[in-house]
């Protein structure tokens, strides 16, 4: 059994750490809002560009100037996985489920002899990969230089994947991030990024962006400038939906590790008083023991 001394060090030490979960939990709330604010800023974009995209599309078809980076290779042999991580821990299971739904993603390509590349962004989903798939770790893209992931990693991040794209490295590319939907509930999400599969046109007709409209210069000059524009706006938003995602999954964690502190203070405190109120009666008796025997 433990000691008062011990006791009391242990209440101390979990008193600590509450202080110090319940202060992230403020600093994830308010970083939350933010964040939140501007995940949801850039879907109508996104969704604007989409329909565009499914006007321009939809006019070029499967024609011979058509963009590489809408009609593909050709084949679809070899697969790059993009799993976009955060750099900070204590966020609940939020790089845990996106690795998780890469390696499931990888699982089923292998098994249909599919060759698999990882693409890494972020830190903490570099070890569980890594240890699945050794052999199959490329680009590790590293964002400890910047506070938040922004339009310029998303930048850099497009640009190394249309050059790989071009280099003839893969056939397709699929995007691994956290959707937004609120604090407690962050979907695991998979994207097909490379070939930009062609958005739906019913979106682009109700935008009114399936309207007659004579495109200059041609539909195929204007998507090979608009293609990796495209591009980095989704790998943009996932970044912002994965740093909403990120955000909530702390707060809902270091919420729940605050509210277990609380409760193991008040188990040890118990623990201490019994021990306290049971040293006190031994010694009590010892000395009415002592008295009688005078």
């Amino acid at each position: 059994m433990a000691s008062l001394k011990e006791l009391k060090g242990r209440i101390n030490s979990v008193k600590s750490t509450q202080k110090i979960t319940k202060a992230k939990q403020m600093v994830a709330a308010a970083k939350l809002r933010k964040a939140q604010a501007a995940a949801e800023a850039a879907r109508p974009y996104a969704e604007r560009l989409g329909a565009v995209m499914a006007s321009l599309s939809a006019r070029v078809g499967s024609s011979e100037n058509a963009p590489r980076l809408l009609t593909g290779t050709g084949s679809s042999s070899r697969h790059l996985l993009v799993v976009a991580n955060s750099d900070k821990g204590l966020a609940g299971a939020f790089n845990s489920n996106i690795v998780r739904a890469a390696l499931a993603k990888a699982k089923a390509l292998l098994a249909e002899g599919k060759e698999v590349e990882f693409y890494l962004v972020g830190r903490k989903g570099r070890a569980p990969i890594k240890r699945a798939h050794p052999d199959r770790v490329g680009i590790q893209f590293d964002t400890t230089d910047v506070r938040e992931p922004g339009y310029g990693e998303a930048e850099k991040i497009a640009d190394e994947l249309i050059g790989m794209y071009n280099d003839g490295q893969f056939d397709i590319a699929h995007l691994f991030y956290s959707r937004f939907q609120s604090a407690l509930t962050q979907v695991p999400t998979r994207q097909q990024i490379i070939p930009v599969p062609a958005p739906d046109t019913s979106a682009a007709s109700q935008s009114g962006a399936g309207a007659v409209v004579d495109y200059e210069p041609g539909e195929e000059e204007i998507l090979a400038q608009l293609l990796p524009r495209y591009l980095k706006t989704q790998i943009f938003g996932a970044l912002l939906e994965n740093n909403a995602s990120e955000q909530g999954a702390s707060m809902t964690a270091m919420d729940n590790a605050t509210r277990n502190a609380g409760d193991l203070i008040d188990r040890l405190t118990i623990q201490y008083n019994r021990s306290r109120q049971a040293a006190i009666t031994t010694e009590l008796i010892e000395i009415i023991a002592g008295a009688e025997a005078l």
